[in-house]
């Protein structure tokens, strides 16, 4: 399992056969409990996760309310970026919606890797212009799509949510009640087809 973050790393850059030992080295790889909390909003963020397998959620409290921001699975980073760089408290929780295995990261690991191999920077900074990518892409859908346009994204993108996520915390992520999902799905539903949602330019 270990060996997908370095299948990763790989598709950003090749890796020598030092690179990639010393990051199977350095690697922590932690499993943790659905349901457990990685981040508390209000907390500054200390560590950077990469998904070996399972979900992560993130989400806000608005007026005591929840609202689903991301949901992060196999293969992605999960960091509250802001905090983690600025030392400022997180907008939002992170908790793991299954049982999830993850890379850990830390500031102190990652300054030792590129102290050694100062390449690592560079192949860093790609993987976070990815993150930022993705969030840009959620901000914008949020701005210009409208509920059915965003699930309809969702069922492009991300399929394998559907089955791994409730519907209550799905309709909050596309910013409606699960009732009005529910209308939605079903409108859909009787179309006999998809309409394709909206894709960035």
């Amino acid at each position: 399992m270990k060996h997908k973050l370095l299948d990763y790393f790989s598709r950003l850059s090749p890796l020598s056969e030092e690179e990639a030992r010393a990051i199977l080295e350095s690697m922590v790889v932690r499993t943790f409990k659905k349901g457990t909390v990685l981040l508390e909003q209000g907390q500054v963020c200390t560590e950077c996760y990469f998904v070996l397998e399972g979900c992560i959620r993130q989400y806000s409290l608005v007026d005591g309310e929840e609202r689903s921001n991301g949901f992060f699975s196999e293969e992605q980073w999960v960091l509250s970026l802001r905090s983690f760089m600025d030392k400022t408290p997180a907008e939002h929780f992170l908790v793991c919606a299954e049982n999830t295995t993850l890379v850990v990261g830390t500031e102190q690991r990652e300054s030792d890797l590129y102290a050694r191999f100062p390449r690592f920077e560079s192949i860093s900074r790609r993987a976070m212009e990815q993150v930022l990518a993705e969030q840009q892409d959620r901000l914008t859908s949020y701005v210009i799509d409208t509920p059915e346009q965003r699930y309809l994204r969702l069922l492009e993108t991300r399929p394998d949510l559907l089955q791994r996520i409730p519907q209550y915390q799905l309709a909050s992520y596309v910013g409606v009640k699960p009732e009005s999902l529910s209308r939605i799905r079903k409108r859909l539903a009787s179309k006999g087809g998809r309409p394709t949602p909206r894709r960035s330019g």
